[in-house]
């Protein structure tokens, strides 16, 4: 190309999440524990899940479609695909292989890009990965697309309230809505233990919940600081702080999670904050003038003092984007992206023109990044980018909601199944909401064939 695209970014974005749900204040009574446990504890009031009739392919088939049929856009139009998950089916071929099936018959076959795998991350890198090849000589003046898609269980017990499940796709392009900024991303990397999936016969991870959260705060912590010394190289009289960000989204595990993380980035402004300084823009917080960032992962005196400070600033800037992880849970790849969904569905055109917004996204084991996104001032181009998300708040609520009961046996059927073959899955299709694309069988050599509930009168059959 002659010249560098300008304004990579978002162009489009298209969600899906399970058409059935098992709410938490029912679950905490079957599960017999204390009363708000689940809905106040972690902050989750519905969990969605996939019957044995979703998969990741499933899920991933029905976002491509959807997104590519609501913008009509031309399969002749994309140029890289890339998934991010870590819900694996198959341990050589690629999801980005089953999404083929869309493709080829359109004689669309030279499409670059494959799947990226570190646990809730992969999306992040996908996205990544995607803006890159946009802003590379390799841009042949196509669009990426961008796929990211897990579904999350965990055994019974006190994990598994933490599921959830869905698939967020992403249209990367120039002159976009939604611009990513260029030079403000930061990353950090690490090897730890906290959360894995070592037994590939099992859907279910390892976890070492204490650790997972260290985890996750350190990354925050090293994150953000390196995010606000880019940008003070791009911005050299700038007060980098909090006040950069109009809103801050972050990947969420659990909802509360969320909130002490907005707190954190405030403690980090605090320990940043010179010491002369600290007295006037921190009243009353002298007892944590010589706080250590990495001695207070699980000091409750420095975690309730500054999240009470920045509850305002929680509310402002962060509290409208978990409105899908409240309601689903926990996507775990789509789950910073269900953020940006939520931000954007619940906020009008006035208050989310010309604003930048962070992001924190974080996978185990471990893999993150801080970066930020510009909103358009354009509000004839971001309404018409908003006007394409009117249904994700009408089909939230015209889930299904299903007993805890018969939840745990729909989990138990998966469990029992998992990497069964042949086989033949029974959960319901009549429940699936309307062009979703389902598992009908899988033959006794592992091959998947997946069939459409018809939008009105067509259906659709795919083998893998």
């Amino acid at each position: 190309m002659s010249s560098w695209p300008e304004n990579v970014g978002i162009l489009a974005l298209e969600v899906i999440f399970p058409s059935q749900y098992v709410d938490q204040t029912e679950l905490e009574v079957y599960d017999g524990v204390s009363a708000g446990k689940y809905t106040i504890g972690l902050g989750q009031s519905r969990m969605g899940f996939c019957s044995d009739r979703e998969d990741v392919n499933s899920l991933c088939l029905t976002v491509v479609n959807n997104l590519l049929e609501r913008h009509n856009i031309p399969h002749s139009k994309i140029g890289y695909l890339e998934v991010g998950t870590e819900t694996i089916v198959d341990k050589s071929k690629s999801v980005k292989t089953v999404l083929m099936q869309l493709f080829k018959p359109a004689g669309v076959t030279n499409l670059e890009g494959i799947d990226t795998t570190n646990a809730c991350y992969g999306g992040t890198a996908a996205l990544f990965h995607a803006w890159n090849w946009v802003e590379s000589s390799s841009w042949d003046g196509r669009l990426a697309l961008v796929v990211c898609a897990d579904i999350a269980v965990y055994a019974q017990g006190s994990a598994r309230p933490t599921g959830g499940a869905g698939a967020i796709a992403m249209l990367v392009g120039p002159n976009a809505p939604l611009v990513l900024d260029r030079g403000l991303r930061s990353t950090f990397m690490d090897h730890a233990y906290d959360f894995y999936k070592p037994d590939l016969s099992s859907e279910y991870p390892v976890v070492d919940g204490k650790l997972s959260i260290q985890c996750y705060l350190g990354a925050l912590d090293n994150c953000y600081q390196l995010y606000r010394k880019k940008y003070t190289q791009q911005n050299p009289d700038a007060n980098v702080n909090l006040d950069v960000f109009d809103a801050v989204i972050f990947h969420s595990p659990y909802c509360k999670l969320v909130q002490k993380s907005l707190a954190r980035l405030g403690l980090n402004d605090f320990v940043l904050t010179p010491e002369n300084e600290r007295a006037a823009a921190y009243p009353g917080f002298e007892q944590f003038q010589n706080v250590k960032l990495e001695e207070t992962y699980f000091d409750r005196d420095v975690e309730k003092a500054f999240m009470t400070h920045y509850a305002p600033v929680f509310n402002a800037k962060t509290k409208k984007s978990l409105h899908l992880a409240n309601q689903v849970g926990n996507m775990y790849t789509p789950s910073v992206y269900s953020g940006l969904v939520s931000l954007l569905v619940n906020s009008d055109l006035s208050e989310l023109a010309g604003k930048r917004v962070g992001v924190f996204s974080y996978g185990s084991g471990l893999a993150s990044s801080m970066y930020s996104i510009s909103i358009t001032s354009d509000t004839q181009a971001l309404g018409a980018f908003k006007t394409h998300l009117n249904y994700v708040l009408p089909l939230l609520e015209s889930r299904q909601k299903v007993a805890p009961e018969d939840f745990t046996k729909l989990m138990e059927v998966r469990e029992k199944n998992n990497h069964a073959a042949p086989y033949e899955p029974s959960g319901s299709v009549d429940v699936l909401f309307p062009g979703t694309f389902y598992l009908q069988s899988v033959d006794k050599m592992h091959r998947r064939v997946y069939e459409k509930v018809p939008p009105k009168s067509t259906q659709t059959n795919c083998t893998s």
